[in-house]
């Protein structure tokens, strides 16, 4: 729980009563979407520096993009301990300056010739851990910036930033390879950074962190406590398992989607690539009205008919066969209606998470339920191949799909579908005291 001088900073904190008012949180808003526009595009650089100025086979290839991935899956919980135990606007600002020098010193040792896919690897590393950092940091910011009843609001902002960067990133990655150079792009994602950490340190306020003892718990014993917390809050504990179920099944469906659409469908790569990005404008859909639907049909009612819409979309897709011309402006819809899904239940659940999360323990909440979800992608992604191996692409991806689905049944079944209209308190707090 907060401390009571904790709380007394954050009440007499002048927050304006309309979120783009508060200088800090714009600051964060733009900073957040530098970094993820610089996070997106590096995603589609460094694999593409790999491929046209290296050479890369597809092993190599593949090797890059699980290196770049792998910090989420080893370093979530410990960032979650440690993120706690500091400011967000240093963990931020220094991460932005450590990802502006990797990929700025990638960059120059392209141009010069010098940098070969030994050093690539340490580079895409080096970004994958700062950015796990990053994220955490983020997440955990906003709580300690505004008020307790604009945190929908906030995360609704934050995540459309987000959701924009995923469609214009690596839209943006790829046209700076094509006209410029595999090097000039990686500078230009450096650029991002720079301007990400040039907004964030701008942010003025002083954030209450629980203090500092003289010998501070150890490593594993914090992240216990995270686990423990989660665990033991019955929210948390279904959006855990909720997570769970999603990125598992989720992970099994895109790796038999990703054939089937080539092979049953037979659409290019470009096809391919339309129908995967409407996904974007989805999602941005989802992040705005999630500022607003919550209130007003209540939390519980739309996390669950919003996963149930979003992940039952793809239900759909295995009845789908004939020409392009019917089955693209299908699959676009698809992939609009799962995106605008998804995306209200990410933005709600944030909400909700922030709202039942004590402010020191913000930071290893959201890393243990990215843990926890994200794990099971490989798990998911394996069995994915194993059933279209088996059971053919269109039996495997109705099957994928169907499981999705016991993700909202999980919130269905849970407390989480009795919310209301109001966020639900921490025990022993009635309100925020920020919003008095």
């Amino acid at each position: 729980m907060p401390s009571a001088s904790s709380a007394a900073s954050d009440s007499s904190r002048p927050v304006p009563s309309r979120l783009w008012r508060d200088s800090d949180f714009r600051s964060l808003w733009v900073g957040q979407t530098a970094s993820q526009l610089g996070e997106h595009t590096s995603l589609l650089v460094l694999p593409l520096f790999a491929v046209l100025t290296l050479d890369a086979g597809a092993g190599q290839l593949g090797v890059l993009r699980a290196v770049g991935q792998a910090p989420i899956l080893l370093l979530s919980l410990f960032v979650g301990a440690w993120v706690d135990r500091w400011r967000t606007r240093t963990v931020m600002v220094l991460t932005d300056v450590g990802r502006t020098l990797a990929l700025g010193a990638a960059a120059l040792a392209g141009l010069l010739g010098r940098l070969g896919l030994p050093a690539l690897f340490v580079v895409a590393f080096a970004v994958g851990v700062l950015s796990v950092f990053f994220d955490v940091a983020y997440q955990a910011s906003l709580v300690r910036l505004v008020r307790r009843d604009q945190l929908v609001r906030g995360n609704s902002a934050l995540e459309g930033s987000r959701s924009a960067a995923q469609i214009t990133g690596p839209a943006l990655g790829g046209a700076l390879v094509s006209l410029l150079s595999a090097p000039v792009a990686a500078a230009s994602s450096a650029l991002f950074f720079a301007l990400s950490f040039l907004s964030i340190r701008r942010i003025r306020h002083h954030e209450s962190i629980p203090e500092h003892s003289e010998r501070p718990p150890r490593i594993w014993r914090r992240i216990h406590e995270g686990l423990r917390f989660v665990v033991s809050d019955t929210s948390l504990r279904t959006v855990c398992l909720a997570s769970a179920a999603f990125q598992f099944s989720f992970a099994a469906m895109m790796t038999v989607y990703l054939l089937f659409l080539p092979r049953e469908l037979h659409l290019s790569g470009t096809a391919v690539g339309l129908s995967l990005a409407a996904t974007g404008p989805g999602a941005l859909l989802g992040s705005l009205l999630a500022a607003r639907l919550p209130s007003r049909f209540g939390y519980g009612a739309v996390l669950v008919s919003a996963a149930a819409l979003g992940d039952a979309a793809f239900l759909c897709v295995p009845a789908l066969n004939g020409s392009s011309a019917v089955t693209v402006p299908a699959l676009l819809a698809v992939s609009f209606v799962f995106g605008f899904g998804s995306q209200l239940v990410n933005v709600t659940v944030m909400a909700v998470r922030q709202a039942v999360t004590p402010d020191g323990m913000q930071g290893r909440a959201a890393a243990t339920i990215t843990f926890v979800g994200m794990g099971m992608t490989p798990l998911g992604s394996l069995l994915g191949g194993f059933l279209a191996a088996e059971w053919g692409l269109r039996t495997s991806l109705l099957a994928t799909a169907a499981g999705m689905t016991l993700s909202p049944v999980l919130m269905a079944l849970s407390p989480l579908a009795r919310l209301g209209r109001a966020l639900p308190a921490l025990p022993g707090r009635t309100a925020d005291p920020r919003s008095a």
